[in-house]
């Protein structure tokens, strides 16, 4: 049966040089607004224990307007202010529900800035989109159709730290679940190879961050020489930029490739619960771990089993996938990392990562 599910889709577009101007003021205003919002929130949590609320946040912003020191936020659309509180009220929800760390100020210096508009401070009419303070439409470059008869609940606008400019819609739309297949999977996340298979199959890691690592390494060193300050060290953070952006988009291609196939192929995908923050305090190997992105690969996995009616069943952390032998469940003392196939007393020959994946699908359906 189909479901509606809320979906975004992000393109590049390019501004006029005033667009860009509003929207620079606009990412510096959603900045600044949070971050005070989120100062009076701590001074009041810290010195007299009190929560403070959206709504009072919201009376805030107010005032703040019609105050002489901050009255050029009124120069701005004011939706995707009201957004930033919104959003600061989400992140104290999820700390107080101990589901988030404290909320962070957001820097000034961090590359990649954002504000958010609902639908009273945009126009969309026949595939044109306007933002409020906007005369003209931005330039987008339509590299895939929207569903058919789509409208844009909420428009996200954003410079990431190459200097690159995205919209997001966000829009309703209808999808359809897949057939039912037979075919079910464990997968093992690893290093060498991004994901082993307990059907055998081992699918290649391209480690792109250790393919463009010189051409990254030769552009933070140009960087660091640069006068803080100067018109060259912001080109030479943009070159820097590049580089990320470039891996970064390989990697996030290669992941929607392979997550994609794994939903298509399988009807049921067992994967373990890796804790990647704890790993990656290992220093021999957190670049590593960084560049194989099993977070994102795990995210992927979840909303498009969800949509396309999957099931993706979590293993334990803890459980010994590794030391488990697959065919007669004799669970080995030890297994050192340096260990890539065993022999099992039972006469079983083991690739270990193979043996992990099989040892997951088997917990999986279990579990399932």
């Amino acid at each position: 049966m189909a479901q509606i599910v809320k979906r975004a889709y992000k393109y590049r577009f390019y501004p006029t040089p005033e667009q860009a101007q509003e929207l620079a003021r606009t990412f510096g205003c959603v900045r600044l607004v949070y971050n005070k919002a989120l100062e009076e929130r701590t001074r009041a949590y810290t010195l007299h224990g009190r929560r403070v609320s959206y709504v009072e946040s919201s009376a805030a912003l107010t005032a703040w307007k019609r105050s002489a020191e901050y009255d050029f936020l009124s120069e701005v659309s004011s939706v995707p202010l009201q957004q930033a509180l919104r959003h600061l009220q989400a992140a104290f929800a999820n700390f107080f529900a101990k589901r988030a760390k404290y909320p962070t100020f957001k820097s000034k210096k961090k590359a990649r800035a954002s504000a958010e508009y609902t639908r009273s401070a945009f126009r969309w009419r026949e595939g044109r989109l306007t933002l409020a303070k906007m005369d003209a439409p931005l330039a987008i470059v339509w590299s895939r159709p929207l569903p058919e008869g789509a409208q844009p609940s909420t428009v996200t606008v954003s410079r990431d730290a190459a200097g690159r400019w995205f919209v997001s819609l966000l829009v309703e739309e209808k999808i359809s679940p897949l057939p039912p297949v037979e075919q079910r999977v464990g997968v093992d996340a690893g290093i060498t190879a991004l994901a082993t298979l307990s059907t055998g199959e081992k699918i290649v890691n391209p480690r792109h961050e250790r393919r463009d690592r010189r051409k990254l390494a030769k552009a933070q060193r140009a960087l660091a020489r640069k006068e803080k300050g100067s018109s060259n060290r912001a080109k030479a953070r943009l070159k820097v930029g590049r580089a990320y952006a470039r891996i970064a988009d390989r990697r996030r291609d290669h992941l929607h490739k392979v997550t994609t196939r794994l939903v298509r192929e399988n009807q049921v995908i067992a994967v373990e619960d890796l804790t990647v923050r704890n790993m990656v305090k290992n220093h021999s190997l957190a670049r590593a771990i960084s560049d194989v992105s099993w977070r994102e690969l795990r995210s992927m996995l979840e909303y498009k089993a969800q949509w396309y009616g999957r099931e993706l069943v979590v293993v334990d952390r803890w459980f010994p996938s590794s030391r488990l032998c697959s065919a007669c469940g004799t669970l080995q003392d030890k297994m050192p990392l340096n260990v890539r196939s065993w022999e099992c007393a039972c006469g079983a020959v083991h690739d270990r990562d193979v043996n992990a994946a099989k040892n997951v699908l088997a917990a999986g359906l279990a579990e399932s």
